[in-house]
C-alpha cells in the first residue's frame, strides 16, 4: 500500500495534491486532508462504494453492484475512468479498469417492460426482453427461474407478481435488470411543507434533506423517481420522505418497521405539512384503516395464516392508486416483501435507511425491489456542521464471576455468548453509570429479557419489549420525551424508528452477536442534535466470545470515524457528560 502523507503528519494544513490513491484491488484511498477530497469524494459516489471513514484516510471500494449502480446512472466504463485519473495522486494501477466495460454491459443486457400482450401498464404480465442469444439461453438454463418464466420469441414472460424475485435471482446470478416500466403517476394529492411546525418552531428542510429527495425526483424521466436514501440516525430522513411527497404531490404508502414507527411519521406528517388527520391513515395489527396518506408496517403487510397461505392484507396494494411508496428502515425489507410488493415497482419508490448493511450480505435485493443508492452523507460531515450530535464510545471490560468460569469453559459457542452476555457484574456497572450521571437521560438496551427485567427492577425503571402493548410504549416514551422518566430499559425492540431526541447516554449491555447494522441503530438513538455530546457504553466480559463479537461491532464504529475507548472495570469512573470513557 502506498504511504499516505496527510494533515496528521504534515501539519493541519490541507495540500494542493491530489485526493485518491488508486489500488490495484479496485480499493481507493481518500485523504480528507487534501483541497481536492470534497471534489473527489463528490465525483466517486456514483460507482463506489465508502467502506471507511475514520479521521484520516477514507476507504472506498468498486464493486459489481456499484459499477451497475453508475450504469444505471448512465455513466460507462470511461466515465469512471476520466473520474480516477483526474483526482488519482499517482499513475492508475495497470490493468485497473479492466473488466469495468464488460461488468457495467451486464446492465441493460436484460431490459424488462410491460407485455404488449396486455396493452396498458398494469396488465397481469411483464416481458423480460433479452436480445442476445447466449444470454437468453443462459437465463432459460436457470432452474431456479423455471416456475416463473415462459418463453417467448426474443425473452420471456412473467406474471406481474413475480416480478420482485425474478429481478432477485437474476442479479444474483450476475444479470442485474434494467426497469423500463413507465412509472405510474397516481392519485393527485396536494401535499405542502409548513413554514413552521404546528408545535411553533420554525421548520425548513435542511439543504441536504432537499439534495437527497432532488436526487431521487430528479427530472422525472426516465430512470429516475426511484431509488435509496442513506443518512445517519438523527439526520432527519423523514423529513427527506416529507420532501419527496411535496415534490410529487400524490397519494403515499409508507411501510415501516413497527406500530411506534406509524405513530411516530403520523405525529411527523401532522406537525409539518398542511395535510389533515383525516387523511392520514394507519394500517397495522391495531386499525386497517386507507387513506391518501397510508402508513403500515412491515409485519402486517407479510402476514398470513400460514406459509402456503396467500397475503391477505396485498390488497392494501390496490385500495388506491398510490403514486409514492417510502420504504422505511429499507434495509430490513422482508423476503416477503419482494414479492407481494412487485407489482408497486411501476410507483415511485424512495428507500429510506442509516445503513445498508445487511448482515446476510443481500444489499443486492435492495437494488433490485427499490433501486440504487442515489444520496448519501457522512455522519461526521452532519456531525461537524451540528446536524448530529457528537458522541463518544466506551467500551468496559469486565471480568466473569468465578462460579461462571467452569459453566462457561464447558458450554456450547451459542451458551458461552449468552453467559458472558448476562455477566452479573455488568449491573453494578449500569447502577454506577446511572447514579454517576444524574442530569442525563439514559437507554439502557439489551438482547436478554431476563438481564433487562433484572436491571429494570434494579433500577426502578420501566421496561420495554416486544411484549409490551404499542399504548404502554407510547406512554413510556412519552414521560421520557417530557422529563418525567430518566432511564427506560429496552430490548431489541428499540433498535429501529424510535424518536427519542432528548436520550444523551446510552449502555448496551447485550446484543445480535457482532452486528454492525444493530450497533448502528443503537449509536443512533443518542444522536440528535443537543448541547453536549452523547455518550454510548457498551459493557463486554473480556478472555470471552464476547470479546470477539465487539471487536466486530467497534471496528465498524470507528471505520465511520467515532471515537472509542477501551477500559476495564477496575479502572473505571464515571465521566463527566459528553467525555467518554
Amino acid at each position: 500500500m502506498a504511504k499516505i502523507e496527510t494533515a496528521a503528519s504534515a501539519g493541519t494544513e490541507k495540500k494542493t495534491s491530489k485526493a485518491l490513491i488508486v489500488q490495484n484491488d479496485r480499493s481507493i484511498l481518500l485523504d480528507v486532508h487534501s483541497d481536492t477530497a470534497e471534489e473527489a469524494r463528490r465525483a466517486l459516489a456514483p460507482f463506489a462504494e465508502l467502506e471507511k471513514s475514520p479521521e484520516h484516510v477514507h476507504t472506498y471500494r468498486i464493486t459489481p453492484l456499484s459499477l451497475w449502480n453508475a450504469a444505471g446512472a448512465g455513466l460507462d466504463a470511461q466515465d469512471i475512468v476520466s473520474v480516477l485519473t483526474e483526482h488519482s495522486r499517482y499513475e492508475l494501477p495497470q490493468g485497473i479498469a479492466d473488466g469495468f466495460s464488460d461488468t457495467m454491459s451486464r446492465y441493460g443486457k436484460i431490459v424488462m417492460a410491460y407485455n404488449e400482450a396486455d396493452g396498458q401498464p398494469g396488465g397481469e404480465r411483464l416481458f423480460l426482453q433479452i436480445d442476445d442469444d447466449a444470454v437468453n439461453a443462459e437465463v432459460g438454463s436457470y432452474k431456479v427461474l423455471e416456475k416463473y418464466l415462459e418463453k417467448e420469441d426474443g425473452g420471456y414472460s412473467l406474471k406481474l407478481t413475480d416480478r420482485g424475485i425474478v429481478k432477485r435471482e437474476l442479479i444474483k446470478k450476475g444479470w442485474p435488470v434494467r426497469d423500463d416500466a413507465p412509472l405510474v403517476k397516481g392519485e393527485d394529492l396536494e401535499i405542502k411543507l409548513r413554514g413552521e411546525s404546528l408545535r411553533g418552531l420554525p421548520f425548513c428542510a435542511r439543504d441536504y434533506q432537499i439534495k437527497a429527495a432532488e436526487s431521487v425526483v430528479a427530472d422525472g424521466g426516465p430512470g429516475t423517481g426511484y431509488g435509496v436514501v442513506v443518512l445517519p440516525c438523527g439526520a432527519g430522513k423523514t423529513v427527506v420522505g416529507m420532501q419527496v411527497m411535496s415534490m410529487l404531490n400524490t397519494s403515499t404508502l409508507i411501510l415501516t418497521t413497527n406500530v411506534v414507527a406509524v405513530r411516530q411519521w403520523q405525529e411527523e406528517l401532522l406537525d409539518k405539512t398542511h395535510l389533515e388527520k383525516e387523511q392520514i391513515a394507519e394500517y397495522s395489527g391495531d386499525s386497517k384503516a386507507c387513506a391518501p396518506v397510508t402508513i403500515a408496517t412491515y409485519q402486517i403487510i407479510t402476514w398470513r395464516a400460514d406459509k402456503e397461505g396467500d397475503f391477505p392484507h396485498f390488497r392494501l396494494f390496490r385500495e388506491r392508486a398510490w403514486g409514492l411508496i417510502i420504504y422505511d428502515e429499507v434495509h430490513l425489507l422482508p423476503a416477503p416483501v419482494f414479492r407481494i410488493t412487485a407489482e408497486l415497482q411501476a410507483v415511485r419508490r424512495l428507500g429510506l435507511t442509516a445503513t445498508l448493511v445487511r448482515e446476510d450480505g443481500a444489499e443486492d435485493a435492495v437494488f433490485s425491489l427499490v433501486g440504487p443508492k442515489r444520496y448519501d452523507v457522512l455522519w461526521k460531515e452532519l456531525e461537524a456542521k451540528g446536524w448530529i450530535a457528537q458522541a463518544f464510545c466506551t467500551e468496559i471490560r469486565l471480568d466473569l464471576p468465578e462460579p461462571l468460569k467452569i459453566p462457561y469453559a464447558v458450554a456450547g459457542q451459542r451458551e458461552k455468548y449468552r453467559i458472558a452476555s448476562e455477566n452479573p457484574l455488568k449491573e453494578e456497572i449500569v447502577l454506577k453509570l446511572v447514579q454517576g450521571r444524574p442530569d442525563d437521560q439514559i437507554l439502557v438496551i439489551g438482547q436478554y429479557l431476563g438481564q433487562l427485567d433484572s436491571l429494570a427492577k434494579l433500577l426502578d425503571a420501566p421496561l420495554i419489549t416486544g411484549k409490551t402493548s404499542n399504548a404502554q410504549r407510547e406512554s413510556i416514551y412519552a414521560r421520557f420525551k417530557s422529563g418525567e422518566l430518566r432511564v427506560i430499559v429496552v430490548s431489541k425492540v428499540a433498535n429501529f424508528a424510535l424518536d427519542l431526541p432528548n436520550a444523551s447516554m446510552a449502555v448496551q449491555v447485550s446484543g445480535s452477536f457482532g452486528s454492525r447494522q444493530e450497533e448502528a441503530q443503537r449509536l443512533g438513538r443518542i444522536l440528535r442534535p443537543k448541547e453536549r455530546p452523547a455518550d454510548f457504553f457498551s459493557l463486554v466480559t473480556r478472555y470471552t466470545v464476547e470479546e470477539g463479537f465487539a471487536a466486530n461491532r467497534r471496528k465498524f464504529l470507528t471505520e465511520q470515524g467515532y471515537k472509542y475507548s477501551i477500559t476495564h472495570e477496575a479502572q473505571f469512573s464515571v465521566p463527566a457528560a459528553g467525555g467518554g470513557g
